[in-house]
């Protein structure tokens, strides 16, 4: 009796630790779409096994690694007695491997390029496109310097482009994570998805990108096929995807961004290659790139939160984290 009642508690334990388990874990470095500088597009992602990360675009470094830091962020980082660095600069310097860049608009790239003169030698993973906007805009002696391996002028080499192929798997350096891009339309102009896997677990991550009617592309259809085989396994721990503007922007004038209306026609689409109705339910789905107004008695993050809720007939679990913020999927 004794054996059976400590072999089903073992069980149920057991269970439970394996339920709870998580594989990632996202830290918000900047969720804005731009407008206020300071807290713009970049998140960090790491397996939880492990203390090193990919940052996700990088519009904001520094500032969203100070923030984090004082909301109790990167409890897993033990700077070395002997290191004259503080925490923030050991999770910079040491602690983040490498950079996914979506796409080279200023609001993705600034702060990768504002704290290049203090960073340690790194891979920047992107698709061709990305590095071209990169070598030839930023890092070119007219912009900045040239804190890359390639391009114009004397080459500082701290930088060294990955150049990522569509649907091809890559290894993060430095880390257990990998990495398949796939591009995006933004307005007619090249973004990218990234989907990250540990393991058999997987995390999607989604630079600036317009609904596919309105951008008359295909782009946003292949990822949902991506995605939906990972999602009916229960291995896509969750997604980072852009809503740039509450609902009642004209189609026009979204400029390759997504509202709550076409975010969520779109994920109908995800759940008809996810096994269908009901295949989305507890999806976790990260909002970011919320475009901020400077119109007095407008709180447009939380407008847009309420415009999802009020229009969420698939069972998705929308989050919207602050700066500074972590979680664990």
């Amino acid at each position: 009796m004794k054996r059976t009642f400590f072999t089903l508690l073992f069980g149920i334990i057991l269970s439970v630790s394996i339920f709870a388990k998580t594989s990632f874990e996202i830290v918000a470095l900047g969720v804005n779409g731009g407008v206020i500088d300071g807290n713009i597009t970049s998140y960090l992602i790491r397996s939880t096994d492990e203390n090193n990360y990919l940052a996700l675009d990088a519009g904001t470094l520094l500032p969203g690694i100070e923030k984090a830091a004082a909301k109790g962020a990167f409890k897993n980082i033990t700077v070395p007695a002997d290191s004259p660095l503080t925490l923030e600069g050991y999770v910079f310097k040491n602690a983040v491997k490498g950079y996914f860049i979506s796409h080279g608009h200023l609001d993705h790239v600034s702060g990768l390029v504002i704290s290049s003169t203090d960073d340690s030698k790194k891979n920047i993973y992107a698709l061709p496109s990305v590095i071209d906007v990169l070598t030839n805009n930023y890092f070119n002696w007219k912009t900045w310097p040239n804190f890359s391996t390639s391009g114009e002028g004397f080459k500082l080499g701290q930088y060294t482009y990955k150049t990522l192929e569509p649907g091809k798997e890559t290894a993060i350096e430095g880390t257990a994570l990998y990495g398949a891009a796939l591009p995006l339309s933004h307005s007619n102009y090249e973004s990218s998805m990234i989907l990250v896997r540990k393991n058999k677990d997987y995390f999607a991550f989604f630079g600036d990108t317009g609904p596919d009617t309105v951008e008359k592309s295909t782009h946003l259809d292949t990822v949902w096929k991506t995605l939906g085989p990972k999602v009916k396994s229960k291995n896509l721990k969750g997604i980072i995807i852009e809503v740039s503007y509450a609902n009642g922007v004209a189609d026009k004038d979204l400029f390759g961004h997504l509202t709550p209306d076409w975010l969520l026609k779109e994920l109908q689409n995800l759940e008809k290659y996810s096994g269908g109705k009901g295949s989305l339910k507890g999806l976790n789905v990260i909002i970011s790139h919320v475009k901020p107004t400077l119109n007095k008695n407008s709180n447009i993050r939380s407008t847009i939160l309420e415009q999802l809720k009020n229009g969420n007939t698939l069972g998705v679990n929308f989050i919207m984290l602050d700066q500074g913020d972590s979680m664990e999927f």
